[in-house]
This record gives C-alpha cells, structure tokens and sequence, in this order.
C-alpha cells in the first residue's frame, strides 16, 4: 500500500508560507518515506522544493533518514523492554553533520503516568518530563531543563470526539502557545491545526498566528 500527504502552512506576522509532501510505501517490514518541502512558497504561482528527505523505517527498531539538500544522515534506534513489570522505551539518535548524539528514555509506570529524560552526550543538555493522563483526556506535563534550569508546562485535552486543544507556557522566554488541532470540521482523511503564540514579556499584544491544513491520501 502506498500513502501520499500534503500539508500547507501559513502564517501572519511576517511568517513565512510552505508547502509539504510526503509519499510513504510499506513493502514488508519497512517503511520507505521521500517528503519534500518549499519552505518559501509565497502566492502559489511557482514551486522551489528546497528540502528533499528519503527515510527508511523498521518500526520499533530503526529509523535512517538521508538528507539530499544538506547532504547529511541521521540514524535512530530504539528499543523496548521491561525492568520489575515497568516497560521502558529508549532511543539512540547520532546526526552526522551536527556530531550530536542524543538519548532518550521513558518510564511507563501505567497508562497514565510515564517519566521521561532526553540527554545530549557531551554536553550539559538534558531534560526531564513527567506525563500524567487524566481519565484518558486531559494530559499534563510539567518539563524541567536541567541546562537552563527552567520549568515548561504543557496541558492538553480531547474534545469533539478526537479535536485536541493544547496550551504551553515557557517559564524562560515567558511564550504561551496556544495550538488547536482539528479533524470534526474536515474530511476523515484531513486535519486542520491552528496555532497561536504569546509574548507574555511584552505584555498582551496581537499574538503571532499560524495554521496547517494536512490531507491524506491512499493508492
């Protein structure tokens, strides 16, 4: 089976326009992506795709993504497996270009609660994030950077039968965004996300608005 998707994105305030696509294959345990992107789309009356990712997946085990543009590669392994009856779900990803390398883990205590840490090796850059679910449709999650020592905060709720309302506030920069992600209005096979950011250190301005229409298609 073959999947295809495009996604438009728009913005006020200045901000630039783009375009995506991305067609996906699955010949048998792997998924193959190729996605690209024009990051400068303006009126519509011409394409320049400046971004050209191709992306091998085995789910579950590793992602390789080639970077056709900027002539780089990513790799990324995860893994899962169970310490006293807690499951514990760990990524290795190394980008060859930046020489970074990072690690990620979670704690699944149950369902509703999951503890997370992300950490650059070699640097001071680490991350810690608690997730909690209440009645399975209200999220919070309280995030702790240990580098800037800062506190992020990210509340998210499922309304209209799958439509998702998120809001989070940055402690350092003191940004509130606030991101509705809808499928009620559209098709099943589209979603629409409106998006909206708050400088809350200059005060209660106009916020800097953006939004993206994605639709899926099968072949």
């Amino acid at each position: 089976m073959m999947n295809a998707a495009v996604s438009f994105i728009g913005g006020t305030n200045g901000n630039k326009k783009g375009l995506s696509a991305t067609l996906a294959a699955n010949p048998g345990d792997l998924k193959l992506r190729a996605s690209l992107s024009d990051t400068n789309f303006s009126d519509g009356s011409t394409l320049n795709f400046d971004d050209l990712l191709l992306s091998v997946e085995k789910p579950g085990s590793f992602i390789i993504d080639f970077d056709i543009t900027k002539k780089d590669v990513q790799f990324q392994f995860m893994n899962t497996f169970k310490v006293e009856g807690k499951q514990i779900n760990w990524s290795y990803t190394h980008m060859r270009n930046d020489h970074r390398t990072v690690l990620d883990g979670t704690l699944v205590f149950d369902t509703a609660n999951k503890l997370s840490a992300r950490h650059e090796l070699g640097s001071f850059n680490c991350k810690l994030k608690y997730s909690y679910v209440h009645r399975g449709l209200t999220t919070f999650e309280p995030c702790y950077d240990l580098e800037k020592k800062s506190w992020d905060l990210a509340v998210s709720r499922r309304i209209l039968g799958g439509d998702l309302i998120k809001a989070n506030y940055e402690t350092l920069s003191q940004v509130l965004g606030v991101e509705w992600s809808c499928s009620s209005l559209v098709n099943e096979d589209g979603r629409v996300k409106v998006l909206a950011s708050f400088n809350l250190a200059e005060g209660f301005h106009t916020p800097k608005l953006s939004f993206q229409s994605m639709w899926n298609f099968q072949a």
